[in-house]
C-alpha cells in the first residue's frame, strides 16, 4: 500500500469513490483518527456500519465501512469535503463554526475533548480544527 500524507482525505476519498461506484463497503488501513471520523459518520446516519477487522494475507488491521443507500440506490450523503488540509489548517472558535447547508449537513471537528460534530462542539462551547463537512 502507498503511504498517505493525509489520512482523513484518504478516508473521505475512498468513501466518496465507493459510493459513486455503488459498492456495498470499502476497506482501508485502520487508525484511531479514521475510526473516530467513521464512527461519527455512522452516528449521524451517513454510513451503515463501521468495523475493524484483520484482513488480507498479512492480517493487517483494516477499517471496513459499510455504505448506506436509499431504496433507489442513492447514497445517504451528497458530498464530503475536506476543510482543513496539511497545507492549510483551519481552526475555528465555537461561535465561528459554520453551519453546513443551514444545519442539514454536519461538520466534524477535532477539539481538545476529541472528535465531535459541529452541533456538539457548539453546545459544549468548544472550538478546534475543522476537519471536514458532510451533507
Amino acid at each position: 500500500m502507498a503511504i498517505v500524507n493525509d489520512p482523513v482525505s484518504d478516508l473521505l476519498a475512498r468513501i466518496r469513490n465507493a459510493a459513486l461506484a455503488r459498492h456495498e463497503l470499502t476497506r482501508l488501513p485502520a487508525s484511531n483518527l479514521k475510526r473516530a471520523v467513521a464512527e461519527l459518520l455512522k452516528q449521524e446516519g451517513y454510513v451503515a456500519d463501521v468495523r475493524t477487522e484483520e484482513w488480507g494475507p498479512k492480517k493487517h488491521s483494516t477499517l471496513t465501512i459499510v455504505l448506506k443507500y436509499s431504496n433507489e440506490r442513492k447514497s445517504a450523503f451528497e458530498g464530503l469535503r475536506r476543510v482543513s488540509r496539511p497545507g492549510r489548517r483551519v481552526y475555528v472558535r465555537h461561535d465561528q463554526i459554520p453551519r453546513v447547508l443551514s444545519g442539514l449537513g454536519v461538520s466534524i471537528l477535532s477539539t481538545s475533548h476529541g472528535l465531535m460534530t459541529d452541533r456538539e462542539a457548539r453546545q459544549r462551547k468548544l472550538g478546534g480544527e475543522l476537519l471536514c463537512e458532510v451533507w
